[in-house]
């Protein structure tokens, strides 16, 4: 057993490396908002972490080896954060906190939508959408997706935009 870890229990590791306030937060504001740089992460969590926390758990995300962070090809001045196989595999885990939060937590529709629809579609539809995580972050090419049917991340995108553009509709009407 190594000295560093509490104890060899599968949980405490796991959260050893996920466990803390924030985590979890930007791996999930990665995979569903497509969030890859510091600046996005900073600026656009709904939650509003601070930026010394943020370097600090994109630090401990990169030495756990749940992100990688390259130069963005698109601008000198910027990293970009990917996921590793070890992050994307977390993607069941938050599907299956967010349907425990929709069961039992007093959660907004238009954030609990994209879990609704990943209980409805269920590991099938959270397959997929890994798949398409390994093509956006490891480059790993797609298995072909029946014509005209959107990728499972515009689905849930969509679903959401419905439901703040109902929610508009409401408010205003």
């Amino acid at each position: 057993m190594n000295d560093a870890h509490r104890s060899g229990c599968p949980i405490n590791l796991t959260l050893e490396v996920l466990g803390d306030k924030w985590s979890l937060l930007i791996i999930r504001d990665i995979i569903f908002g497509n969030k890859r740089h510091f600046r996005e992460l900073l600026t656009q969590s709904l939650e509003g972490i601070a930026s010394n926390i943020l370097a600090d758990r994109l630090k401990k995300l990169l030495e756990e080896g749940v992100l990688t962070k390259s130069d963005d090809p698109s601008h000198k001045q910027k990293a970009l954060y990917s996921l590793t196989e070890k992050g994307i595999e977390l993607l069941p885990v938050l599907a299956q906190m967010a349907m425990w939060g929709r069961k039992y937590m007093p959660v907004s529709e238009e954030l609990a939508i994209r879990a609704q629809l990943l209980e409805e579609g269920g590991p099938r539809l959270w397959a997929e959408f890994m798949d398409e995580l390994r093509e956006r972050h490891l480059g790993i090419p797609l298995k072909k997706r029946p014509a005209g049917r959107p990728s499972v991340g515009a689905r849930l995108q969509a679903a959401y935009e419905e439901v703040v553009a109902r929610q508009k509709t409401a408010a205003a009407g």
